[in-house]
């Protein structure tokens, strides 16, 4: 079997405060194959970006991973100091923000910035070092390389900014890309150029994506698997195609219920009644019971695990047997360290 490029293990992620410890992402585990973008999707709040940071070993203190291993083609991650850590970070994992303006420094020509990243990762330097950066920029669409490449961050578009970000993160050639909301802040044209885009990269360059959105649009379009997360925790994983014409937990459903169709009628969108529990609220069992139309009996007392039904992963009491009042005891909130 091919090996995974990222394998995150019961990734735990604590936040310790004065009065309890909070927790943000609660036992969550997925494999990314090599040349596979795995969609992450969720309201906000549900700890999408939050695992993406965790990954790349960027969780600010007093924040930590307080759980679970994080392995990259096998070796783990998690536990390496900050400085090997580094290493890592651009040139085996490449990192795609919400806003490019975050990841560009105003001061500084598009071809300095590359040149610079592609020089600390690699052995090139003088006109290889330019011919390597004006090749990623006509890789990621870039009209007129060589030209452009002289051009200060503000005199690209929105679309065309996000384009020099993916070729950022490409410049080492890096086994692993996050991509955090990368399509966010653009219109709907570019959105689609921007998700052909990642696909094709990440078949060329056999590259894992970890893509981080709220859209479910944005998913069906460029994931081949969909992680649906609530409250720090997945409730299914699979197919992005089963998972969107068929999805299982009632969360899912919710969120599919919520996308307008053009071939649709008049009928009216689903909705989820209530919000995403804060941190210092997540009440016991499965944490979506109260907000859930099909609770029953198991749900506000036991936490549902993540087991395989159909072609997916879910976390659900309708679909595996609900434990017996004397074999559990009730799911508890994390008390004070």
């Amino acid at each position: 079997m091919t090996q995974p490029v990222l394998s995150v293990r019961n990734l735990r992620v604590e936040f310790p405060t004065r009065r309890a410890r909070l927790v943000a992402i609660d036992d969550v585990s997925f494999d990314i194959l090599p040349g596979e973008v795995l969609g992450m999707v969720g309201e906000s709040g549900a700890g999408k970006s939050v695992t993406g940071t965790a990954i790349v070993g960027l969780i600010e203190p007093p924040g930590r991973i307080a759980g679970g291993e994080i392995f990259l083609s096998g070796v783990r991650i998690d536990n390496l100091d900050p400085p090997a850590m580094r290493r890592i970070r651009g040139k085996r994992i490449g990192m795609v923000f919400q806003d490019p303006l975050t990841s560009l420094d105003p001061l500084y020509r598009i071809g300095e910035q590359l040149t610079e990243t592609i020089a600390t990762h690699s052995d090139l330097r003088g006109a290889a070092l330019r011919e390597r950066a004006i090749a990623l920029l006509s890789e990621v669409g870039i009209p007129a390389p060589a030209h452009r490449f002289d051009n200060y961050p503000h005199q690209f578009s929105g679309g065309m900014r996000q384009r020099v970000v993916l070729a950022l993160a490409l410049a080492a050639d890096p086994e692993l890309v996050i991509a955090d909301e990368p399509t966010t802040a653009l219109d709907v044209s570019v959105q689609a150029q921007i998700i052909e885009l990642m696909k094709r990269l990440a078949r060329r360059h056999r590259a894992a994506i970890l893509l981080i959105t709220h859209d479910m649009g944005v998913i069906a379009e460029a994931a081949d698997r969909v992680a649906v997360m609530y409250a720090g925790r997945i409730v299914e994983i699979g197919p992005v195609r089963d998972v969107v014409s068929a999805p299982l937990h009632p969360y899912t459903r919710g969120l599919m219920g919520s996308i307008p169709k053009l071939d649709g009628g008049l009928d009216r969108l689903v909705q989820i009644p209530g919000s995403m529990p804060r941190l210092t609220a997540i009440p016991p069992g499965c944490p979506f019971h109260p907000r859930c139309p099909r609770v029953f009996a198991p749900c506000p007392m036991h936490r549902p695990e993540l087991r395989p039904h159909a072609k997916a992963q879910v976390a659900c009491w309708l679909y595996h047997p609900a434990p017996s009042a004397q074999s559990e005891k009730p799911a508890t909130l994390a008390g004070p360290p």
